[in-house]
């Protein structure tokens, strides 16, 4: 279950092909037109709101940037346009609610560098009651970890266990899992049912527990 790095622009142009590079070009001509000259009160506006009924074509690029600069890009395409456009929540959430698993993707991987704050946290949680391995990996990343509440942010942990997605996906594990005495129970509980059950218990989950032991209390100086 590779995830291949965002590439940046310039690097997305070493890669791509002639045709490519032109479709981009446009796309990311149509996305920076969208975010100079779209009110920020009509930008906001929520997504049955009459003044959106027809998508700006930016949106529509988004959809097609797999078939244009081919599947191995479109993650680092679709994160440019949304920066590109400056994509508030509506069009963040009208994109990952009409898009495939893959557009859905690019969403969850690029909400830490756009501006909305914890307003995105939905799309975050809508992933997570997920079974997709593909989306549950790209939403405990760093907006998750910036974001999401301890409690959310637990069952994110067991949500990788649980659905194999490899621990070491999820940002700020070691930061967020340091001292968590109610994550170690989780673990613990999880790792009993496993087997009890004659399951085996994932690899990650020894792991993620090392890092919830209580720090060592440190003597105080002798006088």
């Amino acid at each position: 279950m590779p995830m291949t790095p965002l590439l940046t622009r310039e690097e997305l142009d070493a890669q791509l092909g002639g045709a490519a590079r032109a479709w981009l070009d446009e796309a990311l001509a149509e996305a920076e037109h969208t975010a100079r000259h779209t009110a920020p009160h009509i930008a906001e506006q929520p997504e049955g709101d009459s003044l959106l009924a027809v998508p700006p074509p930016w949106e529509l690029r988004y959809a097609a940037a797999g078939r244009h600069c081919g599947l191995d890009h479109a993650d680092s395409v679709r994160a440019l346009l949304l920066l590109e456009a400056r994509a508030g929540v509506p069009a963040l959430t009208r994109l990952y609610d009409q898009g495939t698993a893959a557009e859905r993707r690019a969403v969850l991987r690029t909400l830490h560098r756009l501006d909305v704050g914890a307003a995105a946290l939905p799309l975050v949680e809508d992933a997570l009651r997920t079974n997709d391995t593909r989306l549950v990996a790209a939403a405990v990343g760093p907006y998750a970890a910036a974001h999401l509440d301890a409690h959310q942010w637990r069952h994110a942990v067991l949500k990788c266990l649980f659905t194999g997605v490899p621990v070491d996906r999820v940002d700020a594990l070691a930061r967020r899992s340091r001292g968590d005495a109610e994550l170690a129970r989780m673990l613990t509980d999880f790792a009993a049912e496993r087997t009890a059950a004659g399951r085996d218990v994932p690899a990650g989950l020894a792991h993620v527990l090392s890092f919830t032991a209580p720090a060592p209390s440190v003597p105080p100086e002798e006088s």
